[in-house]
This record gives C-alpha cells, structure tokens and sequence, in this order.
C-alpha cells in the first residue's frame, strides 16, 4: 500500500489535470468529484486554485504503471477490469501495470456516486470509466508530445502501442519509462480524445484476473492473514440479544485452556485472548455467561412482522409519481398481491476480522473493508486520536456482498486491543457469532395494485415497507421520507404505465441491525414486480414474455435481451409434468438483463433447479469473463437465498447459528449456468448484484409455470407445494 507522499499540486483551471514528478517518474492525477457537484466526471472548481486528486497514474523509469485504486477487490474482479480500462487509453503494456489499495483518504479517493470512499452497489467499473479513460488518454498525450519534442516532429506523426511511442514514418521508438520524467513536465490537454470503441485492443478482450494466481498458490494476503510478530489470537461472543449486558461470568475454567492468555469482559462482550486460535475458541467454549438482556429480550420473527404489517399501513412518502392513479383505478379492474422478503445474513466466505496494534498515541489496523476511510475515522473518534494516527491496511477481502461496509468488526477489536497493554491482537469472529450479529438485509412487504382495462395495465400503485439502511448509513439517501435504495427498480421499471405511483414507508424492526446485501431494494422490489406481472399475465391468458414486451416503451435494449433470453432457454417448448420456466426482467444497476429459470416440482415440494439462462446487456463489457463469473455467481447467492435464506428471532435472539441452519446451495444442485452477453457500445453498466436480483423472481415464476401455485413469500415454502398447507396471501 504505497501511495507517493511527496507528490505536489500546482494550480489549475476547471477541467484540466495536475501533473508532478515522483521519485524520478510521472505521476498523472485525476479528480473524480462527488455526487452532483458541478458537471459529470469533470473537476469542481476550487478558490484555492487546487484540488485533491482522487486516484494516481504513476510511471517507473523501468516502465511499470501503478493504479492507486480507492476500489476494492473482494473476488469481483474489478483490479483486473480497472486495469485493463487504464491501459487500453494509457496503451501502456497490460503485463506492467500494478495495482496499490488506495490509503484512507475521503478527500482524495472519494468514489463519485457516492461522495464517499466506499466500494458497493455495482458501481466501481461504472463511477471510474470515463475519469479512467480520461486520464490515461491525457497521460498518453503527454507521453507522445514529449517524444515529439525531442525528435522535433508533429505529435500528429507519433503512435503509441505497449508502453511505448513510436514515430511512424522513421520508426524511432521510446518507452514510456525513459521519457517519465520529461513528460512531468508536459502540459496536460484540457480534453485529450478518447479512443473509438472500435479500436480498443484491450476492452472487450478476456482477460485472465490479476488476483486469481495468488488465490490459487496460496500467496494472495487477506485481512484473516495478517501476521505481526508477538502477535496475540482473540475470539469473542458479543450480547446475544441486541442493547444487551454482561451479567455475571464464571472463567475459571477458561484460564485453564492451554495457550489461553487473558479473558477479557466489557460491558456487552467477553473475549478470550491466547497464543492461537484455537485456544482463544476453546476457551471460549468453557465460558459460563449470564446475560442482562435489556428490552429487546421479547423481540421475535412474530413481532418483527407484526411490527412491519401494522407499519405499512400508513400512507408513506411519494417517491415517484405520474398521470392520476386513483382516477386510474376507476377506470377498469383492480389486481392486487401482497409479497414479503425475509432478513438475510450475509455469511461471507471470510469470517469477520480485524488485527490491532495500539501504540503510544497512535493504532494501526489490518483488515478487508469496503469503507477503508470510515474505519479510519470511526476507530480515531473512538480512540480520541486525530484521523491522521490511525493507520489502515486494507487487504483482500473474502466476500463483502455488503457486510464489510459496516465498521463494528474494527470497533471490537480495538476495545478488546485496549485490554492488552500494546500487544498486537487478531480478532477473529466464529461463525456462530459472524450470523448471529450480523447487519441484515431488511425484511420488505410489497402492495402492488393494477388497474386493468382492455387488457392493458392502466394503473399502478406499489407501496413499499421496510427498514431504511441509507437513513442510518447515508443520510443523504435518505429524504422526505424516502430511501433512494428502498426504492431501487420500482421507480425505474421497465414497464410504462400511463399512471404511476411508488410510496416508501420507514418501519424499522426491533432487536436486530439492518444493511446492505448484495443488492438489497433491487433485490425486493424486482421480486415484487416481476411476480406480479407473471400473476397479471396468468389473468389476461397471456405469455409472460409476450406481456412484457408489450409493455416495453424504453427503447430496444430490454427486448432485445428479452428476445435473446427467449431464443436460448427454449421458452415455449413443451415440459413435463410439474415442470417450468419462469423470467425476471429486470433494469437494476443500470444494466439490462433478462433471466430463465427451469425447474421441476416433485410433489414433496423440493424443487430441483434444471437450467438457468440470462441475457446480459451491461454495456461495454469491459472484461466479459468477469460479467459471466459475477452473473453466475450472484445467481447462486440469489437462488441460495430463495430456497433457503430466512434469519428467525426467539427471545431476542437470532436462530440461525451455521450452515448446518442457515444453508447454502451446494454444488450437486447448481444447473448449468449460461450466460449470453449482449455485444454493445454503450457504457458500462453494473454487474455484480444483478444475478442476485434475477435469480429469485425467475425462480418464483417458474415454480407458479410449474405448479399453479403463486408464491409471494420467500423462502420457498415447501410445504405449501406439497399441498400440506395454504400459500400465504
């Protein structure tokens, strides 16, 4: 993580870029500004004559280019896409670039959507491939008027490929490494042209993922590996129902575990400190704890929904709105359905960590996170240190699906640090406590109304309740009473409806926390929608997807995905008995995707997953391996979680305690997989939430082909598809 610290800035007009020299090379900086600031991916101006430079290009003397990325890999492949974006406009060599984890720093690396130094909603290719590209094509000009210079030739004359300028007509060649220096001092262009997309020799291109050689010899670095020397292991169990207290605590028989070195109790958790791990959990496991469990002991599942249909009667906040719905709903036939998502877990393959070394005013952390800044910050309010002493290495990180953009792992394991006298401790939670004090996904209950006329849909209301995780994480997500991710692909359906209305209630459960979860409103809203349109076409006698692309008036990408998805999962052919298909289509991320899913019913209600097909326009698919490998896998989590995914509360407690009870698809039930991107030139758009997103509605709607029988709760309930119980309307 080395990021240059001796770098300058020199004043400059709006849109233009700083230059310097670093440490005998070039270093390029580029500003990528805050959401709604000035105009799109274009430097605000600054009274100082400055600004704070968000990522770095650095060229060596040897050649080899550095990306500073703010973003973070966490198994999505986005280093190796990010790279490939810098290089096709730098047309440096692809094999000499290196990635570096940016430092906490909110000034510098804030992402653009968000404001924030922050990785999450599918959006790093997204907020990065015009600043990206600008950068690198403005890099390259200087590059090239540099080597024009020196050989007193029209730059025009000049043409750069694999890290280095060539001069046409005499065939003179340098490297980017031997002219870094000079081009220091070259003047940036205010607007360098960008390459055609017709020839990009890179973008578009598979291309083999940095990180994957490390992952596979045993060599790539995560948080759960940080090693220090004299380092101490710690696991702990936190208050098990939420707001509660330590009672009283026999250790005895603890201190007496091998390698045990210090048990260590604050007011909502106990830790237990030893020379390992595994004698930090078996110390753990002889622990005797009676708990104060304050006033969330009575919260349960029960209540929790109970809590949430009695919210959702008010009348909400107005999110979108268009014609006149309840002059609509006079017009025609009401349809109404109800549909509601459960809490979910995130279960990431990486346990939650963190490694701390407290020091005589400062502390220094090893860790994975989304939020490397935010960590930094929280732990120096925390500490009442200044920001600028708390240091954070970010590492790999085994999965984030949206439970590392939250900080209380880090919080932990300083207080438990505080306890050590300035020994280094790694904190490492069981998996027990990784599901039992998780940030949820929030559970969601949907009204949708249609009014139907002629066999059109003339009307549409959806009202949405649930928790609001931007109110707590983001407020300025949160406005008037509506969340912009609660609300995330209801608003901006496929669908045109000549009155519309989407309403958002706040109803935030008790006892539990609630975040992000790999996709979390899309994920509720796409659900609740695309179920009900299959329910709408089942009233009108119509084929799902001939419905849809009847309803279809925002351009030809949704039908041609649509078209293509038809094509290839052989919609329309005949099945058999208690077998179906089921489509999602769906606007999420700004991507376009539609998604088949094939399954068979026996009639004990297990459902066997046959065959699943997606048609993906994500715009210009930047690396298509990685767009296949993130709809395959998102699909997976997706489907996991309709099967099976529900987190239950008794007593105030979470239920679920490993996979044993919170379960995973496991491979012998994963069909074939196939996934067919659609070749575009438009920007790119997100990818790695949108299988979570389709899998499930797909799934539903398939089972409803299959069965007859409309599912509007998730999991799915196999005893009503056996016949041994009503479905839940």
């Amino acid at each position: 993580m080395n990021v240059p610290a001796n770098h300058s800035t020199v004043a400059t007009s709006r849109r233009a870029f700083i230059k310097s020299s670093v440490a005998g090379g070039f270093l390029l900086a580029f500003h990528l500004p805050a959401y709604g600031v000035n105009e799109p991916n274009q430097p605000p101006d600054d009274t100082t004559g400055k600004f704070s430079p968000n990522a770095f290009i650095r060229i060596d003397k040897a050649g080899k280019t550095t990306l500073v990325m703010p973003q973070v890999e966490m198994g999505q492949g986005v280093y190796t896409s990010i790279a490939m974006i810098l290089a096709e406009e730098l047309d440096a060599d692809f094999s000499s670039i290196a990635l570096e984890h940016a430092p906490p720093d909110e000034k510098a690396y804030a992402n653009p959507a968000f404001g924030i130094q922050a990785t999450g909603n599918s959006n790093s290719i997204r907020a990065f491939w015009k600043p990206l590209r600008t950068a690198g094509a403005s890099a390259r000009a200087m590059l090239v008027q540099t080597a024009a210079k020196q050989w007193k030739v029209d730059p025009s004359s000049c043409t750069t490929s694999n890290g280095e300028v060539t001069h046409t007509a005499t065939r003179r060649s340098l490297s980017y490494g031997v002219l870094a220096d000079a081009a220091s001092k070259a003047t940036p262009p205010q607007t360098p042209p960008l390459k055609d997309p017709k020839n990009f020799t890179l973008i578009g291109k598979a291309k083999k993922r940095f990180d994957t050689p490390g992952k596979v010899d045993g060599s790539a670095v995560y948080g759960i590996d940080a090693i220090l020397p004299g380092m101490k292991f710690a696991t702990l169990v936190a208050a098990p129902v939420l707001g509660g207290k330590v009672g009283k605590i026999d250790d005895g028989a603890a201190k007496q575990v091998p390698g045990v070195q210090k048990v260590v109790v604050l007011d909502d958790l106990v830790a237990v400190v030893g020379d390992h791990f595994w004698a930090a959990k078996s110390g753990l496991d002889t622990l005797k704890i009676t708990w104060d469990h304050g006033a969330n002991v009575g919260v349960s599942t029960d209540t929790i929904w109970a809590d949430l249909r009695a919210q959702s009667t008010q009348e909400g906040a107005v999110a979108k709105s268009a014609g006149d719905v309840t002059k609509a709903s006079a017009t025609g036939e009401k349809f109404d359905a109800i549909y509601e998502l459960p809490l979910l877990a995130h279960a990431t393959m990486e346990p939650m960590n963190c490694t701390v070394q407290l020091k005589p005013g400062g502390c220094e952390i090893w860790l994975g996170t989304q939020v490397i800044a935010r960590v930094q910050q929280t732990i120096a309010k925390l500490l009442g240190l200044a920001v600028d002493k708390v240091t954070v290495h970010n590492h790999w990180l085994g999965g984030g699906f949206g439970r590392r953009l939250e900080v209380d792992m880090a919080v932990k394991a300083v207080r438990i640090a505080q306890q050590l006298d300035g020994a280094p401790v790694k904190v490492v939670w069981t998996r027990e406590e990784d599901i039992q004090q998780d940030y949820y996904r929030p559970a969601y209950r949907d009204e949708i109304t249609a009014t139907i006329s002629q066999d059109k849909i003339v009307g549409w209301r959806h009202k949405i309740s649930g928790s609001s995780v931007m109110a707590r994480w983001f407020p300025p997500g949160f406005q008037k009473g509506v969340d912009i991710d609660g609300v995330d692909s209801a608003i901006d359906l496929p669908y045109e409806f000549p009155n519309f209305e989407v309403r958002f209630v706040r109803a935030e459960p008790a006892g539990l926390h609630t975040g992000f979860w790999r996709g979390v409103g899309p994920n509720n809203n796409v659900f609740a929608i695309e179920s009900f349109i299959d329910e709408v076409a089942k009233k009108l006698g119509k084929d799902p997807i001939a419905l849809r692309k009847i309803m279809l008036d925002k351009g030809p990408r949704f039908k041609a995905v649509l078209d293509l998805v038809a094509e290839k999962s052989g919609w329309g052919q005949p099945l058999g008995k208690r077998v179906g298909r089921g489509v999602c289509l769906q606007p999420a991320f700004a991507s376009f995707i539609a998604t088949v899913v094939e399954v068979e019913v026996d009639e004990q209600g297990e459902v066997l997953l046959r065959r699943i097909t997606s048609a993906v326009d994500t715009g210009i698919a930047v690396n298509p391996d990685t767009v296949i490998a993130q709809l395959q896998g998102g699909l997976v989590f997706g489907l996991t979680a309709a099967l099976y995914g529900e987190v239950t509360m008794n007593g105030g407690r979470v239920q679920q305690s490993n996979f044993h009870n919170y379960r995973m698809l496991r491979i012998d039930q994963v069909p074939a997989i196939d996934v067919h991107v659609v070749p575009s030139g438009e920007a790119p758009g997100g990818i790695g939430e949108t299988g979570t997103t389709a899998g499930p509605p797909a799934l539903r709607n398939a089972i409803y082909a299959a069965t007859g029988i409309a599912l509007r709760r998730l999991p799915i309930d196999r005893e009503v598809l056996a016949g041994r119980k009503q479905p839940w309307t």
